[in-house]
């Protein structure tokens, strides 16, 4: 039999296979008979947010960690979720649904028993019920005010037992209603940012402010200040620059670069200059608030190692350095 092994069972490529052929029915359905279904259970979900609801997910066994990743999911991208461990649910925790919460159920039988009990009091608190099912005939997908259809030809199985292709289109299917969600809400990288704040995704979204040099980290001389002071303050801050500012306001910077090439040009005479003859009068700047991201995407742009963070008035706030974004990756 063609995709299988000596002993008859699926080779390891065949299973990808079948998995992906039920994502691409999956989209197909997506496309045509289900789009209207899909719909409205992005309205149901945006309508529970703008109420103060929360979208509760709930399944048993493999699509209970489906289920898990799916809450997670809403979550992270800005629409507040929570699983509900539906054996439990029946014996005190119940308690965590509130009206107006839209409840995400998942089941490929459709007959999962520890969901259908929860039926009559869902149906008692008058939250909005949304079934993830390969029956669309089954108990708890026609209980519910919207049914999406997981069904697919095969399990990825040998046995066609073992829950794997049906679990990967409920996993694609909660991703694609909470990033439709997301999108309808105008959701940004702003706000992924402010939900995701450790890690080296967190590093990706931070803001300039949260990397910059600031205060008395921040090198500062005046347009009059002599360039062996000017020296010293850029080997006393290590950030190879120095600040160019008349009452807080930026008019320009010198940096290590700039430095040398003075010196190559004018030999001593450069250090009987000042820092307002010496300066660079149109440095490159960015906002506090702009993402990390950004700020790197400069400095490769114009192969240098730091900018100055100033406000709308060219305030200096703070400096950011090349070495302060490592690990950031552009997006």
């Amino acid at each position: 039999m063609a995709g299988t092994n000596e002993e008859g069972c699926l080779k390891p490529a065949e299973l990808v296979r079948t998995e992906a052929a039920a994502l691409e029915a999956l989209a197909a359905r997506l496309d045509g008979p289900m789009a209207a279904d899909f719909d409205r259970a992005v309205e149901l979900v945006l309508r529970c947010g703008a109420g103060n609801g929360r979208v509760v997910v709930t399944g048993m066994g493999k699509s209970g960690i489906i289920a898990q990743k799916i809450a997670a999911t809403l979550s992270s991208t800005g629409s507040p979720a929570l699983f509900l461990h539906p054996a439990e649910a029946v014996h005190g925790d119940l308690g965590v649904l509130m009206p107006g919460d839209v409840v995400i159920a998942l089941s490929a039988s459709g007959e999962t028993e520890e969901i259908l009990r929860l039926l009559a009091t869902l149906k008692r608190k008058g939250d909005a019920l949304v079934s993830f099912c390969c029956n669309l005939q089954s108990t708890l997908a026609t209980a519910s005010d919207v049914a999406l259809d997981c069904g697919v030809e095969r399990e990825a199985c040998g046995l066609n037992l073992a829950p794997t292709a049906s679990t990967t289109a409920m996993l694609a299917l909660g991703d694609a209603l909470a990033i439709a969600v997301s999108l309808r809400k105008g959701f940004r990288a702003e706000d992924f940012a402010e939900l995701h704040p450790g890690g080296k995704l967190g590093k990706q979204l931070a803001r300039v402010r949260d990397l910059m040099h600031a205060g008395e980290d921040v090198p500062v001389v005046k347009p009059e200040t002599p360039m062996t002071d000017v020296i010293y303050e850029m080997s006393s801050k290590k950030l190879g620059i120095t600040t160019v500012q008349e009452n807080g306001r930026l008019r320009g910077v010198i940096s290590d670069g700039d430095l040398r090439r003075l010196l190559e040009r004018e030999g001593g005479a450069a250090l009987s200059k000042t820092a307002g003859e010496a300066m660079n009068a149109h440095p490159r700047t960015i906002g506090v608030n702009e993402l990390a991201a950004k700020a790197l995407a400069l400095l490769e742009e114009r192969k240098i190692t730091s900018l100055i963070v100033v406000d709308a008035d060219e305030r200096v706030e703070g400096v950011v350095h090349l070495h302060d974004l490592w690990g950031v990756e552009m997006i």
